[in-house]
Formats: structure tokens, C-alpha cells, sequence
């Protein structure tokens, strides 16, 4: 058989009504060409010559490649609660709820229904946020970068905003917070050192073209040792003694005392509101445990000139943000975000019942049980661990193994500890348990 003798692309569409009617015509016929091609570059280097079936089969799996979404779910074994690259906090069963609804139907995202009337997407979450915080207003906008940007162009375009040297971070990706900042026309006035800021820092560096004074949260890291910064109530006298807003980057949103969950204490909205910062950011998908967002509380005064900032449209949330946000904080107005934000419930889960589900998993999979630590993660109280049961599996090859993994059906992302992968039953729920065996059982020893 020639190259010549290989089907067309017409004859085996005819045979091909099936992918048609999956995947439409042009598509069908680009796969169907490629698998061709392929075939003949097979056949020059001495290969079997495919049957019409075998092409058309080929062009099954090359559409399926194709087209097989690349946002896909996958089941979080790596003990890591808040874990960035894998999107962060999930939501709970209320908000996917809401987001679905506000996707499938029209809404009164700007709509006033009693007046009949336009009206603005800014009160669908403001209500909730000022109740929960004690904020005299808020704005949500698309992430806390964008609003750390917004705060700074609409208060500080041209002017000083003054922020310590040790909290001008590096986050994820290589974007660094200056350059955001940056990019809101501010001139950054830093002062102090890397591990040492004083007041006296601040309060010297004010000048009548300082604009504000600027808190940012430490991210992902801790810095230890000798070292001190001004607390916020220091800062806070500082901003009111010179007339100036203090702008605080809170980071990760707590709406709870961590501690009372065994973990450090991290700095809670209600805080940075008590104090008097003036504008209070943070993020809607750490520990707050909803959808990505950037969520400015504060005076007034100061959220009035952000909404008005024409930079406000570009950044803002859309409506199945603001949906599943607002479910989210029905959550905390109903003393219930232990129980029904899936981050909290992940943290807040005790050990007996961890150990319970390892003991399950290592009987089924014949591994060990062993201690070990989960992470919040996602820049949330970094350094800080909660005691966990794993459970570890000694596999031929572990990089071998955890690429079996990523590659089942529903994928697994576990993790390495010394020579064995091991697995955190706390971010996995139990609506994923089943999944999850069938990947570890498939994947083999």
C-alpha cells in the first residue's frame, strides 16, 4: 500500500457521523487531516499502515485533546487549605447556589426593582460588608490588587503615600507589590529598614505632599529575629495627628479570630476598622473563603472618590462574583462560617475525625498513617501549620506515581515527604473520597 492508497478526508467522513454530530463539521475535518498527515509520516519511517477505522479513531482522541477543557476540577490531597494554584478557596454548597442562579437568569445587578429604575452593583454586597466590619461603606472590585491600585490612583495620584521598607513584598508570579503601586501615579516614600520601622519613621516622613500612609500585609513569608514594625493603633495616631488616611492591605480577610482555631493571630477586618484605618483591603478567596475578590472597606469620604474614580469600571466585580460573595457573607451574619464555608470547616476539623478518614484510606491503599502538618496557605499566616494524620505510601517511583495522578479522570494532587507520597484527608471532602481511591488503586505501586 502507497501513501496514495491512504483515505480521504471525504471518505472517512462519511464514516464520521458520530464526531460530526459531537463536534461539527470543521472541526472533524481538522482532525481528520492531522491524523492523516500523521499516518503518512509514520508510514516513511516504516510504520503500520493504519485502517480507516484507526484514522478515524485517531481524530476521536485528537478532538477529545482538543476540546477537553483546561479550567478542570481536581481533588486537593496536598493538605494545603487555601492553595493558589489550585484556585484557592472553594465555595460553599450556598454560594455555588447563588452563583449558578445569577448566571442562568437576568438579574438586578443594576437594577432597582422599587423605583423601576437604574441602580448600582456597588449595594448588593456593601449592606453585608459594613455590618460585618463596622466600615461606614465598601466596594468590591475584581481582586485586592486591583483595589490596593484603585485606593492609590483615586487618594495619591501625584502625591506621597508612605509605606516601611519591609512590607514592599513579592507575591506569586513575580508581581511585586511596588510595581502595582507603581502604577497608580504615587511616589512610594519608603522608610525604615527590612526588619526595623519605627513611628517615628513614618511621622518623619510626612511632607505636605504626602497623600497617605500605607500598611501592607507580609504575604507569604515572616520575617523573625530582630525585628519590629509600629502596631496599627500607632500608625493609626500617626495618620490622625497629620490629617492623612491610612490605607491598610490586610491581606487574607479574616472575618474570625484564627486563634481560636489553635493558629496565630492574624490582623481581622473589624481590627483595622476599629483602629481608624481609613481604607481596610483584602481579598475575597483567602480566609474570608469566597469567590476572588478585592473588597475595600472604610470612611465614606474615601470609598465615595474610589467609586467615582473612572478606574472603578475597569476593575469592577461582576455578578456572579458579587452572588456568591453575598452568600459567603450570609454565612458570617449568620454566626455560621465554621460550619458551612468550606475553608473554616477545613480548618476547624478535628483530628480524631482526620484520623478516622486515614485510617479508612490506608487500609483500602495498604499504606501508613502518620503524623503530620497542614498549611492555610494562599499568603494566610505563613509559617503557621495545624497538626494533621497522612497518609504515606512507599511507591517504586514517587514522581512516576504523583504523574499518574495529575493524569486520572478527576486529577489528584497529592505531595512527597521523604521518599513516600503522602495524602491530607483535610482538604479532601468526602464527596471526593471515592474518586480519589480509584485514582490511587489505578495508579499502582
Amino acid at each position: 500500500m502507497t501513501l496514495r492508497q491512504l483515505p480521504s478526508v471525504e471518505a472517512l467522513l462519511r464514516q464520521s457521523d458520530d464526531l460530526i454530530a459531537a463536534y461539527g463539521r470543521p472541526l472533524v475535518v481538522d482532525a481528520l487531516r492531522e491524523a492523516i498527515e500523521a499516518a503518512r509520516a509514520t508510514i516513511r519511517n516504516g510504520g503500520p499502515i493504519p485502517t480507516p477505522a484507526q484514522l478515524t479513531d485517531a481524530a476521536r482522541v485528537r478532538l477529545g485533546h482538543r476540546l477537553a477543557p483546561t479550567l478542570a476540577p481536581v481533588i486537593n490531597a496536598t493538605g494545603v487549605i487555601i492553595h493558589t494554584n489550585l484556585g484557592r478557596a472553594p465555595l460553599s454548597p450556598e454560594a455555588v447556589a447563588a452563583l449558578a442562579e445569577a448566571a442562568q437568569h437576568y438579574s438586578t445587578l443594576e437594577y432597582d426593582l422599587a423605583r423601576g429604575m437604574r441602580g448600582s452593583r456597588a449595594a448588593h454586597a456593601e449592606g453585608l460588608l459594613t455590618q460585618l466590619t463596622g466600615a461606614e461603606a465598601a466596594l468590591v472590585v475584581n481582586n485586592a490588587a486591583a483595589g490596593v491600585l484603585l485606593a492609590l490612583t483615586a487618594i495619591a495620584k501625584g502625591k506621597e503615600v508612605i509605606v516601611s521598607r519591609g512590607q514592599l513584598v513579592e507575591i506569586g508570579g513575580g508581581f511585586r507589590v511596588p510595581d502595582v503601586m507603581k502604577q497608580s501615579g504615587a511616589k512610594l516614600v519608603e522608610v525604615g529598614t527590612t526588619n526595623r520601622t519605627h513611628p517615628r519613621d513614618y511621622a518623619e516622613a510626612v511632607t505636605p505632599k504626602t497623600a497617605a500612609l500605607l500598611r501592607a500585609h507580609h504575604s507569604n513569608f515572616r520575617i523573625v529575629g530582630f525585628t519590629t514594625e509600629p502596631t496599627l493603633d500607632e500608625l493609626a495616631a500617626i495618620a490622625r495627628e497629620h490629617d492623612l488616611p491610612l490605607v491598610d492591605d490586610v491581606g487574607s480577610g479574616a472575618l474570625l479570630d484564627t486563634a481560636a482555631f489553635g493558629l496565630a493571630h492574624e490582623p481581622a477586618v473589624q481590627e483595622s476598622v476599629q483602629a481608624g484605618a481609613g481604607l481596610v483591603i483584602f481579598s475575597g478567596d483567602k480566609l474570608l473563603g469566597g469567590p476572588q475578590a478585592g473588597i475595600v472597606v472604610g470612611d465614606r469620604s474615601l470609598i465615595d472618590k474610589l467609586k467615582k474614580h473612572p478606574l472603578a469600571r475597569a476593575v469592577r466585580a461582576d455578578k456572579l462574583c458579587l452572588a456568591a460573595l453575598t452568600a459567603t457573607l450570609l454565612h458570617y451574619l449568620k454566626d455560621e462560617a465554621p460550619r458551612k464555608i468550606p475553608v473554616w470547616r477545613m480548618i476547624a476539623m478535628p483530628l480524631p475525625e482526620i484520623e478516622a478518614r486515614a485510617n479508612r484510606w490506608a487500609q483500602a491503599w495498604g499504606g501508613e498513617v502518620v503524623d503530620g502538618q497542614s498549611t492555610v496557605g494562599g499568603g494566610s499566616l505563613p509559617g503557621e501549620t495545624l497538626p494533621t494524620k497522612l497518609v504515606a505510601l512507599s511507591v517504586r517511583s514517587p514522581n512516576k506515581f504523583l504523574a499518574k495522578l495529575r493524569a486520572a479522570p478527576t486529577p489528584v494532587i497529592a505531595r512527597v515527604e521523604g521518599d513516600r507520597v503522602v495524602f491530607d484527608p483535610r482538604t479532601v471532602s468526602e464527596t471526593e473520597e471515592a474518586e480519589l481511591s480509584k485514582a490511587v488503586i489505578a495508579a499502582g505501586r
